[in-house]
Parts: structure tokens; sequence; C-alpha cells
């Protein structure tokens, strides 16, 4: 028997808390750090185990999902759920391949800045892509500000999405991904977005979060999705309410906040867009969730070369939550305004709402990077169709 295998995580995303090692047994729990009460990110590297059976025993709350751990045993390139199976009494079990140098395990499937980069790089050179800063991190990091689309200025309209106002919520990273490959790819809804819209991207408004493997949820002393009233403490929240309304100059009409939800649970392993209380936007909602649902079955009214061939993950209008249900109340929100409140303010928007998409199952399917992109081209394809017949 070899000594014990060594564990951590030193790499960008990281997060967990060695407490010891007995047998083949690790014992662990996620690094909760500046978070008000529990919550259930971790990510992870093992070495030294090859051959061997190892069960990592989690030693606080509930923190696996309902697919068990992500496995990657390429330093992170590529992700496999584990499955349930694995998974007893909040803890799981591996078997390590005779070869394996370093494993990684985490909640779900990890986006970082690295993955931004790598999709960014398919399109270096194009006119229709423009890379910038929103501002520098707390920590010197430079939070990422993308335009694509109709970026010349002639625009008719403009478009506003924003990801990662917590941290650890990854899977919309890969959503998000899907939608901008739309906007810049060759298909027909490519093409209409490059003549007509411009759409504005933060990829991470918790830059300092992904990178440092936080849980971002309820972080003290704000959460970032609760800066958006009063003096901003965030540098990338202040420094998007002041740019968004001048570059909006009257043509937004569409803004999307990109989030998960809980990692189990009714109502969580659905897609689901969350509203506000203004009525006439949670109207608008409700339209762009007809539209959703039709173009993913096939019945929108207009059509494309990509009719019909919709991804795996099945949006339903009636997993939606208004307003004045279940943890949607004014008590939710009564640390802080939302960028959803916010952006449901400026002046001739027609849309503004947060979509959560899954950790892990959503409707009994599986989410994956390949799946949850294949939800973004959805989702852009949803979007063109609003813009056309509400705006």
């Amino acid at each position: 028997m070899n000594g014990p295998p060594i564990i951590d995580c030193d790499f960008p995303g990281g997060n967990i808390l060695l407490e010891r090692i007995e047998s083949d047994t690790a014992y662990i729990r996620q690094d909760l750090r500046d978070t008000e009460g529990d919550w259930f990110y971790w990510y992870f590297g093992v070495r030294g185990a090859a051959g061997r059976q190892i069960r990592f025993q989690f030693t606080g709350s509930n923190v696996i999902g309902v697919l068990g751990p992500a496995v990657s045993t390429d330093g992170g390139a590529t992700w496999t759920w584990l499955g349930c199976e694995t998974v007893e009494n909040n803890g799981f079990t591996y078997t390590f391949a005779a070869e394996a140098e370093e494993t990684r395990f985490c909640l779900a499937m990890p986006y970082l800045e690295a993955n931004l980069r790598q999709f960014l790089e398919r399109y270096r050179g194009s006119p229709y892509l423009v890379e910038g800063v929103l501002c520098r991190s707390r920590k010197g990091r430079e939070a990422e500000l993308l335009r694509l689309g109709r970026i010349d200025g002639a625009c008719d309209t403009r478009v506003l999405l924003t990801c990662r106002h917590h941290c650890c919520e990854m899977m919309a990273s890969w959503a998000l991904e899907g939608i901008m490959e739309t906007v810049l790819g060759a298909a027909d809804d490519g093409e209409w977005f490059r003549r007509h819209v411009e759409f504005l991207v933060v990829p991470f408004v918790d830059k300092d979060g992904a990178e440092d493997g936080d849980q971002g949820k309820n972080r003290q002393p704000r959460d970032h999705n609760r800066d958006y009233e009063g003096r901003s403490i965030y540098p990338k929240t202040g420094a998007l309410r002041e740019l968004v309304p001048e570059w909006s100059a009257g043509r937004l009409r569409f803004a999307l906040d990109m989030h998960c939800p809980y990692i189990r649970g009714e109502g969580h392993e659905e897609i689901h867009f969350v509203g506000t209380a203004n009525q006439e936007n949670w109207r608008r909602v409700v339209r762009f969730s007809e539209i959703l649902e039709a173009v993913q079955t096939g019945l929108s009214r207009v059509k494309s070369r990509e009719a019909g061939s919709r991804g795996p993950l099945v949006f339903k209008a009636e997993n939606n939550l208004p307003f004045g249900q279940s943890w949607n109340t004014a008590e939710s929100f009564s640390k802080g305004k939302s960028f959803n409140e916010w952006a449901g303010q400026l002046s001739g928007l027609g849309f503004a709402s947060s979509i959560e998409i899954p950790y892990a199952s959503a409707g009994g399917r599986a989410v994956t990077a390949e799946t949850a992109k294949a939800l973004g081209r959805d989702l852009a394809r949803a979007i063109r169709r609003f813009l056309q017949q509400e705006c």
C-alpha cells in the first residue's frame, strides 16, 4: 500500500478542506469562507491514488448533486457525471485507474476564464466580436466585457447578458456560450443577429469568486446579486450600472441574467425564469417563455435552417417562478436590489429576467457542457423571435 493520496485544490476554481485521511477514506468538506449560512460548492484534485479505491466522505451538509460528482481525468479539460450509484450517506467511492496521475472531482462541470479563452480563440479576428474589460476586480483581475453581433453602432436593438453573479453557478456559463456561439456562427440566426442586434456580455460578474473557487451565494458583506441599490460595493456591479444606460442609447430591449438554482428538490431540477414585481415585464417573460417552448417544439412562426434541431434540455413555462411564490418574495430582496430589478427600470427595456439552469438534471435529462450549450442555442433562437415579434 502506498502512502496517503494527495488531495488539494491548488488550481483555478478549486475549493476543498481536507480534515483527515483514515485508511482508504478521506474526510472532506467545502470551504464556506465568507458565506452566510451554508452552501454546496466544492472542486478538488487527487494525486497518488493510482489503482486504489477511495471513499470521499463529506462531513458537513449534503453537497452532492443528483447525478453524483462530476469527474475529470485530463486535468479538467473534459468532464462526465460519475453517477448517483456511487453516492451513499453524503460521500462517494471512486476506483482510480492503474495509470491515473491526477483525477479531479467537482460539484458540477467547471467553467472558468480558461474555458472562455478557449471559446473566444475560435473567433479570433472576427469583425463581429470585440473583447474588452469592464473593470479590474478587487484582486486586480480583468473582468471581461464582450460585444458581439452588430457592433458598428448601427444596430436596431441591443441585448444584455450577464452570468456568474453567484460565482459557483457554472452550468449557466455553458448555456451562455451556446448563445454566443449562435450569434457568431454561420447559420441563419447568427446572420440575422449580426445584421440587427448588438450583444453586451459580462461572462463573470464575480470574476474573483469564480477563479478563487468561492461559493458566491449569500456572500458577506453583500451578495453580488443584491448590489444594485445605493452605492455598489463591488467594482464590477458598479461599473455595469454606470456603463449600461449609456451603452443602451435607448435601444436595449432584452436583459437576461443567467443562474443555477439549488442542487436538488422540487423546482430546482427544472429550467425556469424568475419574475419580478413588475407585472408588465412579467407579461413579456411569459411571452418569451411561449416563444422558447415553440422554438423547442418546432412550432415557431419564423423558420430557419435549424428548425426542429432543438437541444435535449426541455423548457416548460409551467415551471416558471412568478414573484410572490416560493422564495421569490420581497423578503428575499430585503438586503438589496437584484440585477433583474435594476435592469427592469432601465428606459425602454422590454424584457428583464433571470433564468435558472439546473446543475445536473433538468426534467430528468442530464445537464452537461454540451446539453447546456444546446440549450443556449435554443435560447438564442427564441431571443431572435422575441425581438422580431415584440420589439
